[in-house]
């Protein structure tokens, strides 16, 4: 059993305000989308302001909204984004957001009931888009064990094609 849990950071910048019509099924969906990741197997904890809106959090810029959560591990993670109802709203995240030419979604391990902040998942962001993916800061394509695996521990890649790409 592992003594770390998988921190998960997303942005995504937006293509309109976030009450504009061009918006309003995103966020008609938000609750239902979050209740699914909270139900989850191997969820833990996700960000969020003290009114429960994780849209309200602007850390890195007026029009880029933050996920971040901590899940048990990056099968648990994957399942989530790419095995429930999820899936559905990936598949129409071009109607809702920017097209993002570097990395928007960084992995990393943090030891076992931390909750990392933004200025953590932003200096991970920038390891990954600085220096690509390794055991610090990494990517579903390229997903490493957690620290103190072991010598045969080896890289996950999984084959999952995304749905948004």
């Amino acid at each position: 059993m592992s003594s770390f849990e998988l921190a998960q950071l997303n942005i995504a910048q937006l293509i309109a305000p976030i009450d504009s019509p061009t918006l309003a099924d995103f966020v008609a969906n938000l609750d239902r989308v979050n209740a699914i990741a909270e139900r989850s197997p191997g969820f833990v904890w996700r960000l969020q302001s003290d009114d429960g809106n994780a849209t309200a959090i602007r850390h890195f810029g007026a029009d880029v909204l933050v996920n971040m959560s901590v899940w048990k591990d990056v099968r648990s993670l994957n399942d989530y984004i790419y095995k429930s109802a999820h899936v559905e709203i990936m598949r129409r995240r071009k109607e809702w957001f920017e097209l993002m030419r570097e990395f928007y979604t960084v992995l990393w391990w943090v030891p076992e009931g931390h909750r990392p902040g933004l200025e953590e998942a932003e200096a991970k962001l920038t390891q990954l888009r600085e220096y690509g993916p390794a055991p610090e800061a990494f990517t579903f394509k390229k997903a490493f064990p957690p620290p103190g695996s072991g010598p045969k521990a080896r890289p996950t890649e999984f084959t999952e094609s995304c749905p948004a790409c």
